[in-house]
C-alpha cells in the first residue's frame, strides 16, 4: 500500500483466544482454528485512504507455494469468503485499521503468522467440543470385562511447549523428512494427519515418541503403569532430541495420541475394548491352542485375545469414502501389525466396521477382528492332532467403552461397532466381512492359491459352534480377590443329564499380562468328581499369596482354567480372568481457588503381610501443579492404612483432575484420581 507502513500489530490474543478456544495455550504466538474469523488491529504510519486495500500474505512450511496451498496472497474486501483466505476492513482511524480475517477450512495445519483448525473435523455439539477438543484430562478404562476400572489421565494439551512438540512430531515424520513441501500441503487433510500421527506416536519404523514393551521388563526406562499423563512423555521425547521414551503399552499410546490430536484441534476420545482380538492370520478368528490342563501353548498360538485394548477415535468427514462414513474414525498408535509397511492403524470408519465394509481404507479387517472375531479353543493332543473343544461368536469385543461427555462415568458404545451379538444381522455382517476380505485377497497376486486358502479360512471362520457338553461349569469368587491375600474360589459344575457322570477335572492357574500372555504357572491340580442326575457340585480352589506374589506382574492378573473331561470324549473348558483389587482415597480439605494453596489428603493401604519402607506418592494434575510431585510415604506395617497430606496451588479454574500413584518395589502400582472443581480467583 503506497505511502503507508504497518508499524505494529495487535493480535488481540485474549479476544481471539476466547473466540477460538485457544486461550490456554501458553505460547507467545496467536493460535487460531481454521475456518473461523479472527481480528487484528494494525497500527500504521502515513495517512491511509479509506478506499485503499491492504495486501496480506500467509506462508507455512518449507518452499511455500500457492500450488501446494501453503502460501496465499489476498487483500481486504467487503465480503468474507469462507473457501479462501479473506480479510475485511472493519474500522479505521488515522493511525489504526481493524481487520477481520478468515482462513479457509482446509488450510494446512502448522506455523504461519497464523495456525489453523479443520472444517472437516467440526463438531456441531458445543458440549462435545468442550469434551473432545478442550478437556485437558480424561479417563481410561482398563481391567477385565467383569471388573472394569477407571484410570485418570492428564492430556495436558495446553501445558508449556506441548503445541510446539506436537508440531515437531509432524515435522519429524518420515513423510516430512523425505518430501517436506508435499507433506505440509497435505496437512489440510485429517485422514492424512491422523495416519501420520498414529505412526509417529510409536517408535517403530521411525524415531517416534514412545517405545513399546510388553514383557514385564522395564530396565532403562519407566514402567507403562507409572505414567499418569502425556506431558512428561512428550517433554522427555522433545528434550531428549527425539529419542523414543521407554516404555508404553496400549493405554499410553492412546493417551499420548489423544493429547496430540486435541492439541491440533481434532476432536478425539479414548476407547477401550474388552476381550480384544489380535488376529494375526487375517481369518477373522482367534485360534487358541491348549493342553489337557487348559494351559495356553504359546509355540502354537499366534492369535491372542487381550483382556482389554485401548485406541482412539477422532471425529471428521471422509470425503475419500463418502458421507455415509463421516463421524468417528478408529486410530491406533499401538504397534501391533504393519499397515502399508509401517506400524500404523487407521483411520478406519466406525460405521464401516459396523457394516462389515472391511474393504475400505484404512485397516478395516484388523479393527473388525478386534471387535467381532470368533473365539475358538483347540485341544492339542500328544500325537499332534487337534480337537475343537470350544467356540464362541460372542466373546470378542465386549463392553466397548469411552468416557461420558461432561462426567467421568463409563459409556458403552459397543452398538456403534456391531449389531447385537447373536442377532441375525450381526452374523450377516460377519459373513459379509469374510466375503469382502477373501474376495479382495483373491484379486491380488497368486490369486488361485490365495483364493483356495481364503475358502479354507472362510470355512473355518463360519464353523458351527463346538458341540455343547452334557455339563456346565463356571468359577465363582468366594471372597473379593485382594492383592496380598489368598484367593478363594470354587469351580461349580452342573450335570445337565438324568444320568450320573464321572468328570476328570484338570485345573491350572498362571499369572498373566493384560494381553493374556502367560508369565508363570502358579497352580496345577486334578480332581475326580462324580455328579448325580442334575446335580451341582463345588470344587474349592485356593491360591495362596505365597504362590503368586513372586510372579505377579504389574497388571495384577491371573488366568484360571479347568479342562473337564466327561465320558464319551466330551470336553468342557472353563476360564476366569482375575484382577487383584486395591484402593486409594483422595480428599480435598477445603475450597480450591486459583492462586490459593489447598490441602489434599491421600489415604493408602499396604496390601502386603509384610512391612514396606520405600513407598512414594507420585502426584500430577494439569492446572493444579507444575510437573510431577514426589512425596515419600512413611514406612507401612503389614496391612496398615496411612494418610499423607500435601498442598497444591491451582493455576486454572474449572474441573481439574488430580492423579495419585502409590509406587513401591514390593507391589504393583496403586492408582487413583479425583476431580477438583477450582473456582476463579476472587
Amino acid at each position: 500500500m503506497a505511502g503507508v507502513r504497518v508499524t505494529k500489530v495487535d493480535w488481540q490474543r485474549p479476544r481471539n483466544g476466547a473466540a477460538h478456544r485457544t486461550e490456554e495455550y501458553p505460547c507467545p504466538e496467536l493460535v487460531i482454528r481454521r475456518g473461523q474469523v479472527f481480528g487484528l488491529t494494525l497500527e500504521v504510519s502515513g495517512d491511509p485512504d479509506s478506499d485503499e486495500n491492504f495486501i496480506f500474505t500467509v506462508e507455512t512450511g518449507p518452499r511455500a507455494s500457492e500450488a501446494f496451498h501453503t502460501k496465499a496472497e489476498f487483500e481486504t474486501s467487503e465480503l468474507q469468503v469462507s473457501a479462501a483466505w479473506t480479510a475485511v476492513k472493519e474500522a479505521q482511524t488515522e493511525s489504526t485499521v481493524a481487520v477481520s480475517l478468515s482462513s479457509p477450512p482446509d488450510a494446512a495445519i502448522g506455523r504461519y503468522l497464523l495456525s489453523a483448525r479443520a472444517d472437516d473435523v467440526f463438531l456441531d455439539s458445543e458440549e462435545e467440543r468442550q469434551e473432545y477438543v478442550l478437556n485437558d484430562s480424561g479417563v481410561i478404562f482398563r481391567g477385565v470385562e467383569k471388573h472394569i476400572r477407571a484410570q485418570g489421565w492428564n492430556f495436558g494439551q495446553f501445558e508449556e511447549d506441548i503445541l510446539s512438540i506436537c508440531l515437531a512430531i509432524l515435522d519429524r515424520s518420515p513423510s516430512h523428512q523425505a518430501y517436506p513441501a508435499t507433506d505440509v500441503c497435505r496437512r489440510c487433510d485429517p485422514v492424512y494427519v491422523t495416519r501420520v500421527i498414529s505412526a509417529m506416536v510409536n517408535s517403530n519404523n521411525d524415531r517416534g515418541v514412545v517405545q513399546g514393551q510388553w514383557q514385564g521388563k522395564y530396565g532403562g526406562g519407566t514402567s507403562p503403569l507409572h505414567w499418569s499423563g502425556s506431558v512428561a512423555i512428550l517433554q522427555k521425547w522433545f528434550k531428549g532430541r527425539f529419542k523414543p521414551v521407554k516404555y508404553g503399552q496400549c493405554w499410553v499410546f492412546a493417551g499420548v495420541m489423544c493429547t496430540v490430536l486435541r492439541c491440533l484441534g481434532i476432536a478425539t476420545r479414548i476407547v477401550s475394548n474388552f476381550n480384544s482380538a489380535h488376529d494375526t492370520d487375517r481369518n477373522l478368528s482367534v485360534d487358541k491352542y491348549v493342553d489337557s490342563f487348559g494351559r495356553t501353548l504359546e509355540d502354537l498360538t499366534e492369535d491372542s485375545m487381550w483382556n482389554f485394548h485401548v485406541w482412539n477415535e477422532s471425529w471428521f468427514a471422509r470425503p475419500d469414502l463418502g458421507p455415509a462414513y463421516n463421524g468417528w474414525q478408529v486410530l491406533d498408535a499401538t504397534p501391533q501389525e504393519e499397515s502399508e509397511g509401517v506400524f500404523q492403524c487407521g483411520p478406519a470408519s466406525v460405521t464401516a466396521i459396523r457394516e462389515g465394509d472391511v474393504h475400505l481404507a484404512h485397516d478395516g479387517p484388523f479393527v473388525f477382528a478386534e471387535v467381532n472375531a470368533d473365539y475358538v479353543i483347540w485341544l492339542w493332543h500328544e500325537d499332534e492332532s487337534r480337537e475343537r473343544v470350544y467356540s464362541d461368536t460372542k466373546k470378542i469385543g465386549r463392553c466397548i467403552s469411552t468416557k461420558a461427555v461432561g462426567s467421568d462415568s463409563r459409556v458403552d458404545i459397543t452398538g456403534l461397532y456391531k449389531y447385537p451379538e447373536g442377532s441375525r444381522k450381526e452374523r450377516q455382517v460377519y459373513g459379509k466381512a469374510v466375503r469382502k476380505l477373501f474376495g479382495a485377497e483373491a484379486r491380488g497376486k497368486r490369486a488361485r492359491a490365495r483364493r483356495n486358502a481364503g475358502r479354507a479360512l472362510w470355512r473355518d471362520a463360519l464353523l458351527e459352534p463346538a458341540p455343547s457338553p452334557s455339563i456346565t461349569g463356571k468359577f465363582k469368587a468366594l471372597e473379593p480377590p485382594v492383592l496380598g491375600h489368598d484367593l478363594k474360589l470354587a469351580l461349580c459344575l452342573t450335570n445337565l443329564t438324568a444320568r450320573a457322570q464321572r468328570v476328570q477335572v484338570n485345573v491350572s492357574a498362571a499369572t498373566i499380562l493384560y494381553t493374556r500372555k502367560p508369565v508363570a504357572e502358579i497352580l496345577q491340580e486334578s480332581h475326580v468328581v462324580r455328579l448325580g442326575p442334575q446335580e451341582e457340585k463345588k470344587i474349592p480352589i485356593v491360591i495362596a499369596y505365597s504362590q503368586y506374589k513372586e510372579d505377579l506382574t504389574e497388571d495384577k492378573k491371573i488366568l484360571l482354567a479347568a479342562m473337564c473331561l466327561v465320558a464319551k470324549g466330551e470336553k468342557l473348558l472353563v476360564e476366569k480372568d482375575i484382577t487383584l483389587e486395591d484402593f486409594i482415597t483422595i480428599k480435598v480439605r477445603g475450597p480450591a481457588v486459583v492462586g490459593v494453596a489447598v490441602v489434599v489428603e491421600v489415604t493408602v493401604v499396604n496390601p502386603l503381610w509384610e512391612r514396606v519402607e520405600d513407598c512414594v506418592l507420585m502426584v500430577e494434575g494439569s492446572g493444579l501443579l507444575r510437573g510431577q510431585l514426589s512425596i515419600d510415604v512413611p514406612a507401612l506395617e503389614p496391612q496398615e492404612k496411612a494418610s499423607v497430606r500435601f498442598s497444591i496451588t491451582p493455576s486454572r479454574s474449572g474441573p481439574r483432575q488430580l492423579q495419585v500413584d502409590l509406587v513401591s518395589a514390593h507391589f504393583a502400582d496403586i492408582k487413583g484420581f479425583a476431580v477438583i472443581h477450582v473456582a476463579a480467583a476472587k
